[in-house]
C-alpha cells in the first residue's frame, strides 16, 4: 500500500470520527427498512458505486398496516461507479408520510473508493441535498382545542449534509454513517417550537459464509443511534442459493420479527419482499409491515464474463 493511500485512509477515518463525535441533539429516527442489507445507499453515502454498475432501486414500505396514520415510505436510489472506477455518484429520493407529517428528501452522494488489498476497498462518502417537511398540527385537535395549535402548520425546507465510511471485500462489508448531520427546528408560533428531525448514526456489517458449492449463509447487523432515544438494533440471517434465491429471517430489538426474500430473475433484475410481525404493545393494533423492493443493475454478461467486475 502506498504512503499516499495510507494517509488518505487515515484522513477519511479521522474526518468521520470528528463528525460523529460532535453529534449531540434531540433526535427522531429515520424510516426503518428491513432489507437494509440490499439497499446500502439508503443508510450510507459511501455506498455509492459499490455495485460497480448503474444501480436503480425502488423500495415501498407500508409499516403497521391497519393502524391509522401509520408510516408509508417510498424510496428511489440511483448510483454508479465512474469510468476511472474510483468515484461513485448517487441520488436518493425518500418520500415519507407518518400521521400529520409528510417528508420529502432529495440528496446527491459522492464516494471515493480506495483499493486497500487485492479484493478489498474502502470508500469515503459525502452527501448533500434538501429536506422538506409539511405538518398539520391543527388537524389533530379534538375535545378541548388548544389555541396555540389553531391553524398551526409547518412547511419548511432545509439544507442537508451527511457522511460515511464503507469497507468491502468479497465476503465482508462494514459501514458507519451519519446520513443527516444538521438538526432541524422550527416554530409553530411565538412561544411553541418543534424539533423536526436531528442526527441519526448507523453502523452496519454483514459476512457471507460458504457452506456448499450451491449454498451460502449471510448474517447482517444494523445498529441505529439517536440521542434521547433507545438504541435500536436489527439482525438478520439469510440463506443464498446460487446467487439466485435469497431467503431468511430478521429481528428488530423489542419491535418486530419478520422474514425476507429476494429473487434474481436475470443478472440485471431482482425483486425483494419483507414482512414484519409486530411485537409488544403494537401486536393487537396492526397487521404487520410490508416492504417491496425492485432493483435493476445495468450490467451485462458476455461469454461467461461479467462486466463490470462484481
Amino acid at each position: 500500500m502506498s504512503g499516499l493511500t495510507k494517509i488518505s485512509i487515515r484522513y477519511c477515518i479521522l474526518v468521520c470520527l470528528m463528525v460523529f463525535a460532535t453529534v449531540a441533539s434531540k433526535a427522531q429516527q429515520n424510516p426503518h427498512f428491513t432489507q437494509y442489507m440490499f439497499s446500502g445507499l439508503v443508510i450510507n453515502p459511501a455506498y455509492a458505486g459499490v455495485d460497480e454498475a448503474l444501480s436503480a432501486m425502488v423500495i415501498d414500505r407500508r409499516q403497521w398496516t391497519g393502524l391509522e396514520g401509520a408510516p408509508k415510505t417510498q424510496t428511489l436510489s440511483l448510483h454508479t461507479l465512474t469510468a476511472k472506477r474510483k468515484v461513485g455518484l448517487g441520488l436518493l429520493v425518500v418520500n415519507d408520510k407518518i400521521g400529520i407529517h409528510k417528508n420529502l428528501t432529495i440528496q446527491g452522494s459522492y464516494a471515493y473508493h480506495l483499493k486497500v488489498a487485492s479484493n478489498s476497498f474502502l470508500s469515503f462518502g459525502l452527501q448533500a441535498g434538501a429536506f422538506n417537511i409539511r405538518s398539520d398540527y391543527g388537524s389533530i385537535q379534538n375535545g378541548t382545542p388548544d389555541p396555540k395549535l389553531n391553524n398551526a402548520t409547518i412547511n419548511e425546507l432545509f439544507f442537508e449534509v451527511g457522511a460515511g465510511l464503507y469497507f468491502r471485500s468479497k465476503r465482508f462489508h462494514f459501514g458507519i454513517s451519519a446520513p443527516e448531520l444538521l438538526p432541524k427546528t422550527t416554530s409553530l408560533n411565538e412561544t411553541e417550537s418543534v424539533d423536526l428531525k436531528n442526527v441519526n448514526l448507523f453502523s452496519f456489517l454483514k459476512y457471507r459464509f460458504g457452506v456448499s458449492p450451491a449454498w451460502e449463509v449471510e448474517p447482517a447487523f444494523l445498529v441505529k443511534y439517536a440521542n434521547d432515544l433507545p438504541l435500536s438494533a436489527d439482525a438478520a440471517v439469510t440463506f443464498i442459493y446460487k446467487d439466485i434465491l435469497t431467503a431468511g429471517v430478521s429481528y428488530r430489538w423489542d419491535a418486530s420479527l419478520g422474514y425476507l426474500m429476494k429473487l434474481r430473475l436475470t443478472p440485471q433484475l431482482q425483486f425483494g419482499y419483507a414482512y414484519d410481525f409486530p411485537m409488544g404493545s403494537l401486536t393487537q393494533l396492526n397487521n404487520g409491515s410490508h416492504e417491496l423492493m425492485v432493483q435493476y443493475l445495468f450490467r451485462f454478461e458476455r461469454s461467461g464474463i461479467k462486466s463490470p467486475r462484481l
